[in-house]
């Protein structure tokens, strides 16, 4: 199976790997030229989304850590962006400190897990627990006294006219044009950024730590740091996808926190495959497609059919779609050389 649909990521990109990226770059900048702005909406969404699901993949793939918590990232980036630039009247600052602000929390609750020693199945229900608090706390704001600056949290009905990001070399806000290439290309530099990651001293030791984190340790490698350092830069993340949820629908809202979100994305993770990078976002792209379709035709009970068929790719693909079609090429390139050698 090549690197690229396995958790071998050490092996650089291959030539054809960077055309493919350049491919994906070229669609994306000419996407918006053959659709209209129903359609970059649309797939907008499916950016950010994928932006989320891609830092799961990251967490869950390669640092071996199953968090419930990248809502918490999610939702705190978006609220935080929305507050300081409605408190600031400007956004370069607040997009930034939006990024900041759930880094310096993933850091904050991180440490106390991994250098408290937790098991993995406790972290993943902390992160849980952790999660259902700040829903239910962001849902009980309602009153005129929760206010942060100027901006009234307003509880479940969220915190509506969040402005349009305005960049430092432009002088209007983000159109929905803006809005799909920010999105699409932050989805594709955080893809290139992580795979490109993997291959260096640090994202070795990272898989090293997955597989066996007592050989690491006695290696001599602070594994506590190293998985710190991928919980952080996978909040990050999840934060970046939050305020381009946020730039999205200039709207945030309780359930950017919602236990149903933080499912959603392990199902993507699942569908996509978790051992590599791009599972996740196209785990993220097929299903949000599918959610979509099925609103169109009118099925009543959307998440009953959508669970059926997420029920059948898990049985038909049980490593992914992506390592499964990966490993469906390996065997017919296998059966092909044999086929070569016969006399």
């Amino acid at each position: 199976m090549t690197p690229e649909f396995s958790a071998d990521a050490a092996v650089p990109p291959k030539s054809w790997w960077w055309a493919l990226v350049a491919l994906a770059a070229a669609a994306l900048a000419g996407a918006p030229y053959f659709g209209d702005e129903a359609f970059q909406l649309d797939i907008s969404i499916i950016f950010v989304f994928a932006l989320l699901a891609l830092s799961m993949g990251f967490l869950w793939g390669y640092a071996g850590i199953l968090s419930f918590g990248q809502t918490i990232f999610f939702g705190l980036g978006g609220y935080s962006y929305a507050i300081l630039a409605l408190n600031l009247s400007a956004t370069n600052l607040p997009f930034l400190g939006a990024l900041v602000i759930p880094a310096l929390f993933a850091t904050l609750l991180g440490y106390f897990m991994i250098y408290g020693r937790i098991s993995d199945i406790y972290l993943s229900v902390i992160t849980l627990v952790v999660t259902l608090i700040f829903e239910k706390s962001i849902r009980s704001t309602s009153g005129p006294e929760y206010v942060i600056g100027a901006v009234r949290l307003n509880g479940q009905n969220g915190i509506p006219g969040v402005p349009a990001l305005t960049l430092p070399w432009l002088s209007e806000p983000l159109s929905i044009s803006g809005v799909f290439y920010l999105a699409g290309g932050a989805m594709l530099a955080a893809y290139v950024g992580l795979r490109l990651l993997l291959t260096t001293r640090f994202g070795r030791v990272l898989v090293g730590i997955r597989e066996n984190e007592k050989r690491m340790e006695l290696l001599g490698y602070d594994t506590r740091l190293y998985r710190l350092a991928a919980f952080v830069l996978a909040g990050a993340v999840a934060a970046l996808s939050g305020v381009l949820y946020a730039l999205w629908g200039n709207f945030v809202a309780p359930e950017m926190f919602n236990l149903n979100q933080a499912a959603q994305v392990v199902i993507w993770v699942i569908v996509g495959g978790r051992s590599t990078l791009i599972g996740p976002i196209v785990g993220a792209g097929v299903v949000q497609y599918l959610s979509n379709w099925l609103g169109t035709v009118n099925v009543g009970q959307v998440t009953l059919v959508l669970g059926f068929v997420l029920m059948v790719f898990v049985q038909l693909f049980s490593r992914g779609v992506l390592p499964s079609i990966g490993d469906a090429f390996e065997r017919l390139r296998r059966k092909g050389k044999s086929y070569g050698r016969a006399p």
